[in-house]
């Protein structure tokens, strides 16, 4: 599985639980020049400036994109060969590799964007860009926001739909650790260690991925923070033309907005978090709430399967029952993994991985009802080793985009915990109660950056925003990925008159996209209208 300390994409099959050994995965991003230019721009917005941070130069804030016809996605950014349609553009925004040496070395960070349509009722104009983060960290915003795009056609009409490929992430100075047949290599490395051999492995399979990051990406693993993404989403702002920074994350994304809205709080125009990451939660807690969180979603599936299946749900009547069924499966797998269509077999950390995929988004629980019934009855892996590609970004080349590098990166270089073996051995127990599936998998996880070669910048992150204007936290209460306790913390913690919060009564991972109607209507009122949702609003 891939290791991830906050949260997975909108997609629900970017890497949020994992173990050490497939969190290091090949990337080809670089730092190389694009089609920005660094001529001055008359109309852009004033620079901000940070405490103890330096201007930056007119160079970078002055710069104009050059937007042209997006080509096919990398295969860092996750691609499938196949560009995206004539309304999406593309560009380079030139940032500072270091905002402590504003003058200094740059980066391009990979844009996308759809032009407002301008098909508002009774002709509304266009209010600026809106600018999305879909999480992991190490989701490529570039290959998701014209696949998600249909879930937010409504407001393209005055908006223009931005993402972009965050620092590390995907074509922007994209981390580069381990080739594809090493991460092949690696993830056959037992992530749950049952003894002194095996958790010595998973050690040294552990080294060697962050021997390969450092090797291969040294110079840019310093300053692929959030702090950092944060600067960059308010250079972006300037350079879009935008007075005010409006703004979508989810999972991960929530993150980076809460600390963009803690920096820059007078910035802030409308600012959405969806599916949130707990800010006050340290890897371990936060690890722990995924591991409940993901066993609450399985129960609910299981609970589904046994209402629409009856006899024939591979899980029975769920409860105790489904879990012993999928716990003797996984057992199983751990010494005799199953065949599949391809030469590749089904371990028992591939189908932990498959079945967590499979259980962000209820649409999906249908491949997991078949993935498990193959693998229970028919002995066979197939579809759950699909899912769990999917899942880790690899496609059927056996090329992995670089989602899961620079997911460790990220969140390495944000978090200053450092865990070890010894630490995870006395975690084990309770992690275990929390999910007899999940729990070895999310507790050995941590200890994926035990010898990473850069500092965490912080125990927790910052995201008072005090002075900001409301801030739409949405939380959903069968999330498995950001538990929903995580929107009311954001909330607490973004500070009084700041964070809305809104709950949907559901399942999967985040809400707007869910196909809620009175979600939806809550948001699109916020974002359009300026309407600013009730305190206490629950759809369900």
């Amino acid at each position: 599985m891939h290791p991830v300390v906050r949260g997975a994409g909108a997609l629900g099959l970017a890497a949020v639980l994992a173990t050490a050994t497939a969190a290091c995965e090949s990337g080809t991003g670089s730092a190389t020049s694009g089609p920005s230019t660094a001529s001055a721009s008359a109309t852009a917005p004033a620079a901000s400036t940070t405490a103890g941070v330096p201007p930056l130069p007119a160079s970078l804030t002055g710069q104009q994109l050059g937007w042209q016809p997006c080509p096919a996605p990398s295969t860092a950014q996750g691609g499938d060969g196949s560009a995206p349609g004539p309304q999406w553009e593309c560009a380079t925004l030139k940032a500072p590799l270091d905002y402590a040496k504003p003058d200094g070395q740059t980066i391009d960070l990979a844009l996308i964007r759809a032009v407002a349509t301008g098909t508002g009722t009774g002709g509304q104009p266009r209010i600026g860009s809106l600018i999305y983060n879909f999480g992991g960290p190490g989701g490529s915003g570039v290959a998701t926001l014209p696949a998600l795009a249909k879930d937010y056609a409504d407001l393209n009409a005055r908006y223009d739909l931005v993402s972009f490929d965050p620092r590390g992430v995907g074509d922007s100075a994209g981390v580069r650790c381990l080739d594809d047949a090493a991460t092949d290599a690696s993830a056959a490395v037992d992530g749950s260690p049952d003894d002194q051999a095996e958790t010595t492995a998973l050690d040294a399979a552990n080294s060697a991925c962050t021997a390969a990051c450092e090797q291969n990406s040294g110079a840019v693993l310093p300053h692929v923070d959030t702090v950092s993404a944060a600067r960059d989403l308010d250079l972006m702002r300037q350079v879009l033309g935008d007075a005010k920074l409006h703004y979508f994350g989810i999972s991960y994304g929530t993150e980076l907005g809460g600390v963009y809205a803690h920096q820059y709080p007078g910035n802030v125009g409308h600012l959405v978090m969806d599916a949130v990451v707990d800010p006050t939660k340290d890897p371990a807690q936060s690890a722990l709430g995924q591991a409940k969180g993901f066993q609450l979603a399985l129960e609910n599936f299981m609970k589904a399967c046994a209402a629409q299946a009856g006899p024939s749900c591979p899980t029975g009547q769920g409860g105790d029952e489904g879990t012993r069924r999928i716990t003797d499966l996984l057992n199983g797998l751990d010494t005799a993994p199953l065949p599949t269509d391809s030469n590749r077999r089904l371990t028992q950390d591939l189908a932990v991985t498959g079945i967590a995929a499979a259980l962000y988004n209820p649409n999906s629980w249908n491949a997991l009802s078949i993935g498990l019934q193959e693998a229970m009855r028919g002995g066979t892996g197939t579809t759950l080793l699909a899912l769990a590609d999917a899942y880790s970004g690899r496609d059927q080349q056996g090329h992995y985009s670089n989602q899961s590098a620079a997911n460790r990166a990220i969140s390495c270089a944000d978090d200053r915990s450092r865990y070890t073996a010894a630490d995870v051995q006395g975690l084990l127990p309770t992690f275990r109660q929390a999910s007899p599936v999940f729990g070895d998998f999310t507790a050995w996880g941590l200890t994926s950056c035990t010898s990473w070669p850069v500092q965490g910048s912080a125990d927790l992150p910052e995201v008072s925003a005090a002075g900001s204007a409301p801030i739409v936290v949405i939380g959903n209460t069968g999330d498995p990925a950001t538990p929903y306790e995580g929107a009311g913390a954001m909330v607490r913690q973004l500070g009084p008159g700041v964070g809305v919060e809104v709950t949907l009564q559901g399942q999967g991972h985040g809400g707007y996209d869910s196909g809620n109607a009175c979600l939806k209507q809550a948001v699109d009122q916020y974002l359009l209208a300026d309407e600013v949702p009730a305190e206490g609003t629950t759809c369900s």
